[in-house]
């Protein structure tokens, strides 16, 4: 559905955004994860075709963005950053004014503006002055504008930012019903609305991307604790030996006990676990405990945008 190939992006001087490339598939909620100013929004607008890469290729649907541009976007559904709508417009006035910029024909606008209208729950405000709603009305009326054509794809740059709790809440809800037609990227600064929402995370550093993994994959991880009697001396000459061991960390332990966390490389743990098992046996040393470490996105991204290293290479979790 979607194909970027080492996009880059430049003003003057600056690298906003640097050899960046992703496949999304179809039906996918993936999230844009990053600080503000990690290059997501400049992402976003090289995706919609507002921007042009300074280099790199983008393929939405078998359609180069660069040779087909107006194609790319009659198929995306586009919510940018602060909800651009004009507030002095009724909010159904500004949905028929969208939806005629669309291309939606006038005979299809009254049912096209109906389902937009209920979709994003603003029945009730259908004839208000958009400068009289609440921000988060607001942003609803954002994300019905993005809907009105019946995209294939959907692109919400920050679809929660000032939103309170309830109106976050509806907005997932939306999200999800969304990803029932229709491919959806969301651009976010915040964790929690990628582990509600998302089914994959791209977490871009520095203009760079640091990770492109599923949230069930990032959670399984590629790390394994370990308690045993064995002291460091003991125990780190053992995990060398074996291929596919990237570090061993020693942790508070116990009286008797020493506590270890494994950092695994191309292994998984369930294929790790066996070797370390039968060395720690071998050596006539007590396995108290071996497991797979649980690690949340928020572990995830500060061990990112921590480390240096995440500035010039992809990991794979």
């Amino acid at each position: 559905m979607i194909v970027a190939e080492k996009l880059t992006r430049k003003y003057g001087d600056f690298t906003a955004v640097e050899d960046v490339s992703f496949t999304i598939a179809a039906g996918e909620i993936v999230g844009l994860l990053g600080h503000n100013g990690a290059g997501k929004t400049t992402i976003m607008k090289m995706l919609t075709g507002f921007l042009e890469p300074t280099a790199g290729s983008i393929s939405i649907d078998g359609h180069d963005i660069e040779t087909e541009r107006g194609a790319v976007q009659s198929l995306i559904g586009y919510l940018p950053e602060n909800c651009p709508v004009y507030s002095d417009m009724s909010v159904v006035d500004f949905l028929d004014y969208a939806a005629e910029l669309k291309g939606v024909s006038e005979a299809e606008r009254p049912a096209r503006l109906r389902e937009a209208v209920l979709s994003t729950g603003l029945t009730e405000k259908a004839t208000a002055v958009i400068s009289s709603l609440s921000r988060g009305y607001r942003q609803r009326v954002g994300v019905a504008q993005a809907l009105l054509h019946k995209p294939k794809i959907v692109i919400l740059d920050e679809p929660t930012n000032g939103l309170d709790p309830s109106q976050i809440k509806h907005m997932r809800v939306l999200i999800k019903s969304l990803a029932e037609r229709a491919t959806v990227i969301i651009s976010t600064h915040i964790l929690q609305e990628v582990q509600a929402v998302c089914d994959r995370v791209l977490i871009v550093h520095r203009g760079r991307l640091a990770l492109d993994s599923t949230l069930e994959d990032l959670h399984k991880g590629r790390r394994l604790r370990m308690v045993t009697n064995g002291a460091p001396e003991a125990v780190q000459p053992l995990i060398a030996s074996v291929d596919g061991a990237l570090r061993l960390d020693s942790l508070p332990g116990e009286a008797g006990a020493h506590a270890y966390s494994l950092d695994l490389n191309a292994h998984t743990p369930e294929e790790f676990a066996p070797k370390i098992a039968r060395l720690i046996n071998e050596k006539g040393l007590d396995l108290i405990a071996l497991y797979p470490e649980q690690r949340d996105l928020e572990a995830v991204f500060a061990d990112i945008t921590s480390n240096e290293a995440s500035d010039r290479e992809v990991a794979h979790a």
